[in-house]
């Protein structure tokens, strides 16, 4: 089958696009920019993409079968050609991954606000250290696994969860394709506010992902989120619970972090299962992990899911931008997240703090995704970004239909943040160019007091370049 992937681009779509042609299809595709590390991925892969959006040549091109990305919307030349047409089948990503891929495996689903990128690269690692033989489609670059997407040919099949929508023409959360045999919800909190009115609204499409759970399934959640406990009543299958409290069915204990890593225990129904030590830091990379060890485990024996070997994550190295460190050298370290929500900041810089206590720690925040640019989270983000020494607020990306009052109001945001007191510094910038400069000279300056100095960029885009043009400038 000639397969076209519109939006070929995204992460999600250049991967299950690489997966569609293992499989022994021709597939080809186009999009507008296409960025690091999907178009090197895309181009090792030898898949015939396309630059830019031209009707025409699509239909020279004459696919059986179009694929829509989510990113996708109504205006794009090919897809308004699609639509008068009619000469082409169109579908979403999620349909599509569910009709050739999901059908026949046990699907492992891991879904949640924050981490479930981190926490299905982990299931995926640790069924794959045990020689399970999964397959697994991840939305982000693993660097512990080969791929962010790979056929295998064992019965499971781990999946991250995106709750966003699955195309211009399907609003429903791409999870509610994916065929649950296990699911799994790390922590669950409002976002995605152009498509979610509000915490009801997405807990609503989260109790559809449970409806589909069969009674031979499993539902594995954080049993210390509130906002996930009042989901369980449309629970049909095995519930299983991960957290702190000792009320859970698996009990994360005795947290530590440093500059090394972290290390954590696990207790199962009371019984003492094994003591983690691994590279990542923060708790809440624990508790993905704790997630991830039952989710897998559950999937390798769900009659003793405590056999499953946890020894390799001590190897495990995470995921390209989630606490990913660019530079360090000296008493100067810049790391890069693609955390866009105020707990996950809050937690991230939570950790920088515990593990460097003698440093100044600098939050540059870029305000990107519709959720973060608006005025939603602006008091929690607030909160949350003056837990760093020194903030920093990135240009906004307007690029959306909002009106200006509606965005982030980054004066605010500094006032506030600066009557604190304790020295804080807070400043904001029109361009992101000029917060670059900013820290060039910030950094020159730490450099000749000897003043330790830890920078996190917290964006879920490119922050225009600046982040690897800074870690250029400093290796120059």
């Amino acid at each position: 089958m000639r397969i076209y992937f519109l939006g070929i681009g995204g992460t999600a779509m250049g991967n299950a696009a690489i997966l569609l042609k293992k499989l022994g299809h021709e597939v080809l595709g186009s999009d507008g920019q296409i960025y690091p590390p999907m178009s090197d991925i895309l181009r090792t892969a030898a898949l015939e993409i396309y630059q830019g959006f031209d009707a025409k040549r699509l239909q020279q091109l004459n696919p059986d079968l179009v694929v829509v990305g989510n990113a996708i919307s109504r205006g794009n030349d090919e897809l308004e050609w699609l639509l008068d047409s009619r000469a082409c089948s169109m579908i979403s990503l999620p349909q599509l991954l569910n009709d050739f891929l999901l059908k026949k495996k046990d699907t492992v689903i891991i879904t949640g606000t924050h981490g479930k990128t981190t926490t299905a690269t982990i299931a995926a690692y640790l069924l794959e250290a045990n020689a399970d033989a999964p397959s697994w489609f991840i939305g982000g670059v693993p660097k512990s696994l080969p791929n962010g997407a790979h056929l295998g040919q064992g019965e499971h099949f781990v999946i991250e969860g995106d709750e966003y929508d699955s195309a211009f023409f399907d609003k429903r959360s791409k999870f509610i394709h994916y065929n649950p045999y296990i699911v799994s919800i790390n922590n669950l909190e409002m976002d995605h506010a152009d498509i979610f009115r509000d915490l009801t609204d997405i807990q609503r499409s989260f109790s559809h992902l449970i409806r589909l759970i069969p009674q031979r399934g499993y539902l594995i959640i954080n049993g210390d989120d509130k906002n996930i406990l009042g989901l369980l009543d449309q629970c049909f299958c095995s519930l299983l619970k991960v957290g702190i409290d000792t009320k859970n069915d698996l009990v994360l204990k005795d947290f530590k972090e440093g500059s090394w890593g972290s290390s954590f225990k696990l207790y199962f129904k009371g019984r003492f299962w094994t003591e983690v030590e691994w590279p990542l830091q923060g708790l809440y990379n624990a508790r993905n992990a704790a997630v991830a060890a039952l989710s897998s485990g559950i999937a390798f024996d769900n009659k003793n899911p405590l056999s499953i070997d946890l020894a390799a994550l001590k190897n495990f190295e995470g995921v390209k931008r989630r606490q990913e460190k660019l530079y360090e050298e000296e008493n100067q370290l810049i790391y890069e997240d693609f955390a866009h929500h105020p707990s996950a900041i809050s937690e991230i810089l939570d950790s920088k703090k515990e593990i460097f206590p003698e440093h100044e720690i600098v939050a540059c925040f870029e305000p990107r995704s519709n959720t973060s640019k608006s005025q939603l989270f602006q008091l929690e983000f607030t909160k949350a970004l003056s837990k760093a020494d020194v903030v920093l607020i990135g240009a906004i990306n307007k690029n959306s239909e909002a009106t200006n009052d509606l965005y982030l109001d980054r004066l605010k945001m500094i006032n506030e943040i600066q009557g604190l007191g304790c020295n804080r510094v807070a400043e904001y910038f029109e361009e992101n160019q000029e917060l670059y400069q900013y820290l060039i000279q910030f950094l020159t300056e730490s450099k000749n007091t000897d003043k330790p100095v830890v920078i996190v960029f917290f964006t879920n885009g490119s922050f225009d370049g600046i982040m690897k043009k800074l870690v250029n400038k400093l290796t120059s």
